[in-house]
């Protein structure tokens, strides 16, 4: 097949074997990390499983990544993004050890919630730092392969961390240690991939040419700046700007649909009361959702180039429609899956197709910066959409009429996309848009080929 030859290819490259492999340990220590918070926010006898509470728990666990994700890209244009990976890694397996230490002496308290947040923020500006990364150890026509493997194969390893810290849990006997034990081994995960992190060059992940920063009393107008100048790029690049807000559009009809399979799991398909089998029910949805996003994999790079990224995401957003009507129809865990591998697949392959397009047609300077972009829509728009799911949706997760808007509203995106997207990118002159000295336009329309880096 096309795409295991792609991948066959890719891991021929150096920079981008040891890139990927930052990728998986990480992901993989987030999702053991991860499975905690998870249960203890939706699925404990403590929390009450209501549309509210749901939302509530969303806000809290993405508001803090909406207000780092914008700052983050103009110090990732600023910073060795290898030294970023490798002190972020560090600093995520500090705060998890010191999390471990206060649940053993004290238990869940606010300093807990607290240090979960930054811990997971930390997390948000790594996984921006690997998009930005990856030109620079891969381009051409693998790069399309390339986004669609690492993003979903990172995935997949946070799932599999995440199935091993449940796992664990279940063998260690209840209690502060349990949880201590568990968050340990993901610390140790984490302080791999740091030093895994310190295998690539010092330079070779970028940026081109790093700008001297002002004075400390202007460092809050550097970054809204640089923030606003990232944003102006890609929107007069043309592109990249449609590609964003595509992604958040359809983010947001997504996290109602997300929202909507966590109540659905916990209080329709499952007993209220057991909420070790409502856990299993989602875990059941979103091992559907992950077979949706595998296929997205194989098939995005084998078709997507026949089509073109903006016919291709057409398509996707279109399948999404599908996939939530057929849960207006009748809901019973078989539509469910089925709706959730439909919606997988959409999901992953419109995301493998912004990727693609924000990292293809943004200059290396501004990269950090979209991306930073991407996330604080990424997650704002999450956070919107459960706010929204709150008021909407009761507390079983399933409204008929909702689920028609939300197929009309994915329907809307695709016609709207289809009719009016740009399809090839605008002549922007970079140097008018640079913050001081920051931008080279010879070096970044010309990248050193990754084959050449080693």
């Amino acid at each position: 097949m096309p795409v295991l030859r792609d991948l066959n290819q890719l891991l021929r490259l150096r920079g981008f074997r040891r890139l990927f492999t930052v990728r998986l340990v990480s992901q993989c220590g987030d999702g053991m990390f991860q499975v905690g918070l998870a249960t203890l926010f939706f699925f404990s006898p403590e929390s009450q499983g209501t549309a509210a509470d749901v939302a509530v728990a969303f806000a809290v666990l993405l508001a803090p990544f909406t207000i780092v994700g914008p700052w983050a890209g103009v110090f990732l244009d600023r910073w060795r993004r290898r030294q970023v990976l490798a002190y972020g890694n560090a600093l995520r397996l500090v705060l998890t050890l010191t999390i471990a230490a206060i649940m053993v002496t004290s238990g869940v308290g606010p300093w807990v919630y607290v240090l979960a947040l930054v811990n997971l923020s930390v997390n948000r500006f790594l996984l921006s730092a690997l998009s930005a990364a990856q030109p620079r150890v891969v381009d051409g026509p693998l790069l399309l392969t390339a986004n669609s493997l690492a993003p979903t194969l990172g995935a997949v390893a946070a799932g599999l961390g995440g199935g091993l810290g449940l796992v664990l849990g279940l063998l260690l006997d209840p209690g502060r240690a349990k949880d201590a034990i568990a968050l340990t081994v993901s610390a140790l995960v984490f302080g791999t991939a740091a030093v895994l992190a310190l295998r690539l060059g010092r330079d070779q992940l970028g940026p081109l040419r790093t700008a001297t920063g002002p004075d400390v009393r202007n460092e809050l107008v550097r970054v809204a700046r640089g923030l606003a100048d990232g944003a102006r790029y890609a929107w007069l690049r043309r592109t990249p700007g449609q590609a964003l807000l595509v992604m958040a559009a359809h983010r947001f009809v997504y996290g109602v649909t997300f929202v909507a399979s966590i109540l659905i799991s916990r209080n329709l398909l499952s007993d209220p009361a057991d909420t070790q089998a409502g856990l299993t029910t989602f875990g059941t949805v979103l091992a559907a959702s992950g077979l949706g996003f595998g296929i997205a994999v194989l098939t995005t790079p084998t078709l997507s180039p026949r089509t073109g990224p903006h016919r291709w995401m057409v398509m996707m957003l279109s399948l999404a429609a599908v996939s939530q009507l057929l849960l207006t129809v009748s809901l019973t865990r078989t539509t469910m899956l089925v709706g959730a591998v439909l919606l997988g697949l959409a999901a992953q392959g419109t995301k493998i197709c912004v990727d693609t397009i924000v990292q293809r047609d943004t200059v290396d300077q501004y990269r950090g910066r979209a991306f930073s972009l991407y996330d604080m829509l990424y997650n704002a728009a999450f956070v919107g959409a459960a706010a929204l799911a709150a008021v909407t949706l009761p507390d079983t997760g399933w409204s008929a009429t909702v689920f028609v808007l939300l197929a009309v509203a994915y329907g809307l995106l695709a016609a709207a996309l289809g009719l009016f997207g740009a399809r090839s990118p605008a002549d922007v002159p970079t140097p008018a848009l640079a913050t001081g000295a920051d931008v080279d336009k010879r070096a970044t329309d010309q990248p050193q080929s990754p084959r050449t880096r080693g």
